[in-house]
């Protein structure tokens, strides 16, 4: 735990989320390996972060290390999350949250309005932070996860304009611990 200067009070680890760059791909890159089983290339993210008109990808920084990323696209009114991981030793700390969070915010000032996901049907523990967000399943994406034999659930939350959902919004974070909430 780190502690402040002059005190031998611990202080709290703040966690900073920003845009991705390509200065971030390296920790990116460690986490996607360990969360997929079919990792994106580093060129794929470069890419992806090149097209700002209707994708948005962020890293969540502890000190000066990436402890999680996510992805989104939004086309006119529809938003789709393309990836979210954490690294599996922060896992249960709320990083996933509020880069979901972020990322809702983002798809609603690029014109979302609704917003899909995939998750495999195995990850209980995601898709329990998805529902809390308001996502359901509306789906199966037979072998989507190929490589690791298993469908994808396909989970939707619908209206993130409505004031409902905002407030939605503003009670998970209120939620979560000091140093993951925004400042």
């Amino acid at each position: 735990m780190l502690r402040s200067r002059g005190t031998a009070e611990p202080a709290t680890p703040r966690l900073e989320v920003v845009k991705m760059r390509r200065r971030h791909l390296r920790g990116v890159m460690a986490i996607e390996r360990q969360a997929y089983a079919r990792p994106w290339s580093p060129n794929l993210f470069v890419a992806e972060m090149t097209e700002p008109n209707n994708r948005n990808y962020l890293v969540a920084k502890m000190d000066r290390d990436v402890a999680g990323y996510a992805g989104l696209i939004c086309y006119g009114d529809e938003a789709h999350i393309t990836n979210i991981a954490v690294d599996p030793m922060l896992q249960g700390h709320g990083i996933a949250q509020r880069l979901l969070h972020e990322q809702l915010l983002v798809a609603k000032d690029m014109g979302g309005r609704a917003v899909s996901l995939e998750v495999r049907v195995t990850n209980w523990r995601a898709q329990r932070v998805y529902a809390r967000f308001g996502f359901h399943p509306v789906g199966i994406r037979r072998n989507y996860y190929a490589e690791l034999h298993e469908d994808a659930l396909i989970m939707w939350t619908d209206d993130i304009r409505d004031a409902a959902y905002r407030r939605r919004l503003d009670a998970i974070m209120a939620s979560l611990p000091d140093g993951i909430r925004p400042a």
